[in-house]
């Protein structure tokens, strides 16, 4: 377990999801965290699923009752939040960011820090499974990424980039479960128009999403290659996967990575 207590700055979905993400891999204890949020039925959300972390007044005293901050706002809420918070860090404060698009130069110089570490999470960390990018600033430590990589890891994949690169990774991992929940439903419809009951339609659409993801995880091969193997000739397949190519999905998707990569930097307050 991780000794240091962890303070968020505001406690909305992703915060809630990485936090009890944390308490559930058994890497800190409920205690350990301490948050803020200017929304009391966030606040109140948090301390159910936490009933022994400390919800305090203001943002000011999660950065003075914390080892490790993570600011967990929405990117057009952040100039407040960092005016608000920046007299309050001091040489021992580890400051972690997960709004999307915010430079590490931005936060380096609104904070008056440079132990900064920047990250884009994703919400299945909620179930364990995240899958993550970070890239530290100049005053960030070894042991700084060591334990980023430990907090992130614990709850899912986690890599450590090249900044230039975490609004590609907003834009297919941040964004992406979206992506992917629209696949499932959109399975399940067919499912359904095809005669199957919509419950069984559901879970089967997701356990397949589910099967195929670990299939990938786990071997070597190329996806093209795994999908080959399934792919008879004047098959069933072929059949469907004929239709996914007339219609462009293949490149829907892509687009649709892109587009979010490139909201994602608009959204940066340089």
């Amino acid at each position: 377990m991780l000794e240091q207590r962890i303070g968020f700055v505001g406690t909305g979905q992703m915060a809630r999801a990485l936090a009890r993400g944390f308490v559930q891999s058994q890497l800190l204890s409920g205690d350990q965290l301490v948050a803020h949020d200017p929304f009391a039925s966030a606040r109140d959300e948090f301390q159910r699923q936490h009933q022994d972390a400390s919800i305090v007044a203001n943002n000011g005293e999660v950065v003075a009752n914390a080892d490790i901050i993570i600011i967990a706002v929405k990117p057009q809420s952040m100039p407040q939040v960092l005016a608000e918070i920046k007299d309050h860090i001091s040489a021992n404060s580890l400051i972690i960011s997960i709004a999307a698009g915010v430079t590490l130069k931005t936060l380096c110089s609104r904070l008056a820090s440079e132990r900064i570490v920047r990250v884009m999470p994703n919400t299945p960390c909620l179930v364990g499974q995240g899958a993550a990018g970070f890239s530290l600033a100049a005053g960030a430590t070894t042991d700084d990424s060591r334990v980023v990589s430990q907090l992130l890891s614990s709850v899912g994949l986690a890599f450590e980039l090249k900044e230039s690169l975490l609004d590609a990774v907003t834009g297919l991992s941040g964004s992406g479960p979206a992506y992917i929940y629209t696949v499932i439903e959109a399975l399940s419809d067919g499912g359904v128009q095809a005669g199957l009951p919509r419950n069984v339609a559901t879970q089967l659409a997701a356990q397949t999403v589910r099967g195929a993801a670990e299939m990938v995880l786990q071997s070597d091969d190329h996806p093209g290659q795994l999908k080959d193997r399934v792919t008879s000739p004047g098959g069933t397949t072929i059949a469907g996967l004929a239709v996914l190519e007339a219609r462009a999905v293949r490149s829907a998707f892509i687009d649709a990575v892109q587009n979010a990569t490139t909201r994602a930097a608009e959204l940066g307050l340089d």
